[in-house]
């Protein structure tokens, strides 16, 4: 629901923190401020909820970087996974306890942005943002940040947070620069009851036919969830790759009620976090773990820290101050989060060159199946896996001898 506002009265108040985007980050930089008992105002140009083209899946640090009292809307809880390479060497792994479990974006999303509403965020939908001004005729004083609204509208804020996707306005303002782009496809199957509980309780990983690729089907109640993803530059190909595996899996001659495709963006490794009193988190700022693409927990974990520095921003009094805070947040993200997508990367080299290497490991190596329990369950990372395993240590210094980047071969 949108709430109304005049032009006249966004201009005369100053906001403490202005969120532009109302996903998985923007909820939770929105909540963090909020509930620091800062004014803050949440602008999505969609109105909600919305489709996201995404999986939908709830690892341990997406649920542990929830709010205090959010209870997950799952579809489904996962405690099996038939991992394939290519269609072939179908091997099905199981957990007594929950993997992960399934969400919808549009309900899990709106679920997220009601809380930080409830917590004292306000939020307008169907506004687009074209830029924000930290200099000019439309900034007041050097506290403030002009968030230049589509129509000429212009909303004030001590800080701003850019969660406004992978194509961000605000990403751009600050300068983030993109190292890995790729392409994901995903197509919503509706699927008689038979089919939906033949998948209850399992979800597929198909490690695909290009350097990188990877298929999935998750399932949600009486629909799957079936994509793909790839380089961006293989769209053909990755098109395909997805025909082919609906195929495989004898789901060509279901109707998908949605067929969508997004790009995901990493970082590079030198790409700022901040410019001035404006933040980027999530996919804005282009963080994601590399190798699996997995993006929520990412957007949950920046996005919080984001409203948390948010509010230490707005209260600076001088830009030196700013400053600081700003660059106390990229530590931040980049002593945690960073951490996790350099290890990713050097992942994603080796899953590149080697995915039959790493199929055989997670289905014939118990001590890899393990791993990827702890790291979905939450009880670590594969930054802490990799720190504590002298066997893992050795595999990606191995990588990094090795020619990096794509183009060097599936391999088997």
């Amino acid at each position: 629901m949108s709430s109304e506002h005049s032009s006249a009265d966004d201009v005369r108040q100053v906001w403490d923190v202005v969120v532009v985007g109302a996903g998985p980050a923007g909820a939770s930089a929105a909540y963090a401020a909020a509930v620091a008992g800062r004014r803050v105002l949440v602008l999505e140009k969609a109105e909600l909820p919305r489709y996201k083209t995404c999986g939908g899946g709830i690892i341990g640090p997406s649920r542990d970087a929830l709010p205090p009292g959010f209870e997950l809307p799952f579809r489904d809880r996962v405690h099996a996974v038939t991992f394939s390479h290519n269609g072939r060497f179908t091997r099905t792994r199981r957990s007594r306890q929950m993997l992960f479990g399934l969400v919808d974006r549009p309900e899990f999303d709106q679920q997220l942005v009601e809380h930080a509403q409830k917590a004292g965020a306000e939020l307008r939908t169907g506004v687009t943002v074209q830029r924000v001004e930290q200099h000019g005729s439309a900034v007041p004083d050097r506290r403030t940040v002009a968030v230049v609204l589509q129509g000429g509208e212009t909303v004030l804020a001590r800080a701003v947070v850019g969660a406004d996707g992978s194509a961000s306005r605000i990403g751009a303002h600050v300068g983030v620069k993109l190292d890995q782009v790729d392409l994901g496809l995903e197509a919503e199957i509706p699927v008689p009851d038979t089919v939906a509980e033949d998948w209850k309780g399992r979800v597929l990983l198909d490690w695909g036919p290009m350097p990188g690729s990877y298929g999935w089907v998750f399932p949600k109640d009486g629909t799957l969830t079936v994509g793909v993803i790839s380089a961006r530059g293989e769209g053909a190909a990755t098109k395909r790759y997805l025909e082919d595996f609906i195929g495989r899996l004898g789901l060509a001659g279901f109707e998908p009620s949605i067929s969508s495709g997004h790009l995901t963006r990493c970082r590079a490794d030198d790409s700022p976090l901040s410019r001035g009193r404006v933040l980027v988190c999530g996919d804005a700022a282009g963080l994601l773990e590399p190798w699996t693409r997995e993006g929520i927990s990412f957007a949950l974990r920046s996005g919080r820290l984001a409203g948390e520095w948010a509010v230490r921003i707005a209260e600076a009094h001088d830009a030196v101050d700013a400053r600081r805070q700003a660059l106390n947040y990229a530590f931040a993200v980049k002593a945690g989060l960073g951490v996790e997508m350099s290890v990713g990367k050097r992942m994603m080299a080796l899953y590149e060159r080697r995915p039959g290497l790493l199929h055989a490991l997670l289905t014939g190596f118990r001590p890899a199946w393990r791993a990827f329990k702890d790291i979905t369950q939450g009880s670590t990372s594969l930054g802490e896996i990799v720190r504590g395993h002298p066997l893992a240590q050795r595999a990606l210094t191995m990588v990094d001898r090795g020619p990096v980047g794509r183009g060097t071969g599936a391999g088997s």
